[in-house]
């Protein structure tokens, strides 16, 4: 069977892409979620991928993934610095969750710096622009077992950009 990884995204991440662009980039979420289902094709791993601004939605999301999901990854967005009902859901679901940034949130301003959904996640991933969720999927599929905790051998000769 599939790995089973829900991928929830929090308020106004409909609009990166346009959204502070110095910050977010001009990726759009639909691309993101383009480039996290051609990574899950090639794991094997079935993604369900949400966005939502209201906080409510997110939380019936997260109780639906006891039953549907073996991971969460979320980008709970501007939820990450006021949510306790977020953090108390996210208890509640028994696999990984990883939780994802696009910018370095240590970097910003002092609102944007600390995220208390941390204090529930398994690992957070911040600074890496949309690649966070790609690595926030490998992470998960690690977590679960279906991937080493160590680099492969047939990775570490690798070439990247025609360099060896």
């Amino acid at each position: 069977m599939a790995t089973r990884i829900m991928i929830l995204n929090g308020p106004n991440l409909d609009f990166l892409g346009i959204r502070e662009p110095h910050i977010y980039g001009s990726t759009t979420l639909g691309e993101i979620e383009a480039g996290c289902n051609e990574v899950a094709s090639l794991l094997d791993v079935s993604l369900a991928f949400h966005q939502s601004n209201v906080e409510g939605e997110l939380i019936g999301l997260i109780h639906a993934a006891r039953g549907s999901a073996d991971a969460i990854i979320m980008n709970p967005a501007a939820f990450s610095f006021t949510s306790i009902a977020l953090i108390d859901a996210l208890k509640i679901f028994d696999g990984p969750k990883i939780e994802v940034h696009i910018s370095n949130i240590h970097a910003r301003d002092e609102l944007h710096r600390h995220s208390i959904i941390s204090s529930a996640s398994t690992a957070v991933i911040c600074g890496l622009g949309p690649y966070g969720y790609i690595a926030a999927i490998l992470a998960a599929v690690q977590r679960l077992g279906r991937l080493p905790a160590t680099i492969p051998a047939a990775l570490r000769g690798l070439e990247v950009s025609g360099k060896a």
